[in-house]
């Protein structure tokens, strides 16, 4: 096998930088309007708690309807075209929605701004623009950055809201959308290839495995009730800071504050899962807290209790944010990694899309205080869900590049060969990929033996040639 390299070439990095500052500038535009629709939508013509919630959360059925069918069109149009499609597509939408003037013409813009589903696409684009060694690292990029970009969103729509007003949310988010097509067109570089990549696209022949196996259901029910408690939540929580008497334009301080505590206080949780093996507990853990915050949120609070709840539940969102697809990762077998995600972004998507409608009918039809009791009993479902599952083995994915030599009369002796190295638990070999696709365990696997496995085929690949 051919080693790690730990360097990137100059055009992986130019992808890297490019795809994961459009990826973060596009979810920055869609997260901005969280903090602040709820206080706001008084200005917009027919307003009621339900229709709030539903602006907030539509853009999720959007994504979730078309993020496959814009993946399957990247790979027969191109990935970039797509991809700018996509833009144009959230660029008006923002547009729209900057515009209107009734709480209807922003659920319409927020449906366009969802439309533009790319984010199959870019990864697409990022997988055919990174080697097999460093696609993991890549894809970690991504991941980080929209971490950031949830934080950064949650200071500056506040911050514009108030100085601006509302409109100036979805006229910045336009502005997002444009300097997202120059990026695209001037720093991300040409797609040297377009292929399937199992470890990142969905690929229909294992959509059966990912929906047929129940520890992969649940993580994707988990995504699903954590993005629902999010977005119904914020049809509230402006209110909360108002009555403990934080002025609209002191949000983004507020909610700056509670995002960089909450992001140290979820780094040591991260690595006690990841180092010390406890994903299951400290996922209980998660929820449980979760639970508990919204149960705290749903009473009268002062200034630092609220503060405190706040606190709590995003250190648990943060943490569930970065251990839920690590644990899919463990648990997706060889080869369908990126379908097993595929399935989950969806649930993602679709949890945004009823939480918004959930946590804008429960405030509408009993207060405030009835959308946290919700969620909590919501939490107590998942936490119970979540009881039974057996914890993850510590397997990650490899991906390895096969010779052009490899015959496919000689790839069924190869599997063998992988399934024989210590530490290697499962193996897939996909002939018109020329990739092997592994999961290891690190603390087990024979890396020398490995080596061996593919110097030797490829040495008598050499010698056939000769």
């Amino acid at each position: 096998m051919r080693k790690v390299q730990g360097l990137l070439l100059a055009s992986e990095r130019r992808a890297i930088t490019g795809l994961a500052g459009l990826y973060a500038t596009r979810m920055l535009g869609l997260f901005m309007v969280l903090p602040v629709l709820a206080l706001y939508a008084d200005e917009l013509v027919g307003s009621t708690p339900l229709l709030v919630g539903l602006a907030l959360g539509v853009y999720g059925l959007t994504q979730a309807v078309l993020q496959i069918p814009f993946g399957v069109l990247s790979d027969r149009l191109g990935r970039k075209p797509v991809i700018a499609g996509g833009l144009l597509l959230f660029l008006l939408g923002s547009v729209v929605a900057a515009q209107a003037e009734s709480i209807g013409g922003v659920i319409l813009g927020r449906c366009l701004q969802g439309s533009g589903a790319v984010a199959a696409a870019i990864m697409a684009l990022l997988a055919d623009q990174t080697r097999e060694q460093v696609r993991t690292a890549a894809m970690a990029t991504i991941g980080l950055s929209i971490g950031v970009a949830f934080a950064l969103a949650m200071v500056l729509g506040p911050w514009l809201a108030a100085a601006f007003g509302l409109s100036a949310v979805f006229w910045f988010t336009a502005l997002l959308a444009a300097a997202g097509l120059v990026v695209l067109w001037k720093l991300v570089p040409p797609a040297p290839r377009r292929l399937q990549h199992r470890d990142v696209g969905i690929h229909r022949a294992q959509l059966g495995t990912a929906l047929g196996r129940r520890d992969l259901l649940r993580l994707d029910l988990s995504i699903f009730a954590l993005h629902l408690i999010l977005m119904a939540i914020f049809v509230a929580v402006p209110f909360r800071l108002v009555e403990a008497g934080i002025a609209p334009e002191r949000h983004g301080v507020t909610y700056l504050g509670v995002m960089l505590l909450a992001f140290a206080g979820m780094v040591p949780l991260v690595i006690l899962a990841e180092k010390r093996r406890q994903m299951k507990a400290m996922c209980l853990l998660a929820i449980g807290a979760i639970t508990l915050s919204l149960g705290g949120l749903a009473g009268s609070l002062g200034l630092w209790a609220l503060f405190g709840w706040l606190l709590l539940f995003f250190i648990a969102f943060n943490l569930l944010e970065a251990t839920l697809p690590s644990m899919l990762s463990k648990l997706a077998p060889a080869g369908a990694k990126g379908t097993a995600m595929g399935v989950y972004s969806t649930s993602q998507f679709l949890g945004a899309f009823l939480g918004g409608v959930l946590g804008g009918f429960l405030a509408q039809q009993w207060g405030l205080a009835a959308v946290f009791v919700g969620c909590a009993l919501l939490g107590l479902a998942w936490l119970a869900l979540m009881v039974g599952m057996a914890p993850p083995r510590h397997l990650v994915s490899e991906v390895v590049a096969l010779d052009d030599g490899h015959h496919e009369d000689a790839l069924e002796t190869l599997m063998e060969k992988f399934a024989e190295v210590a530490g290697v638990e499962e193996v897939l070999v996909v002939p018109e990929e020329r990739l092997a696709y592994l999961k290891v365990d690190r603390q087990r696997l024979d890396q020398d033996a490995l080596t061996r496995v593919i110097e030797a085929r490829r040495s008598k690949t050499d010698k056939d040639r000769a």
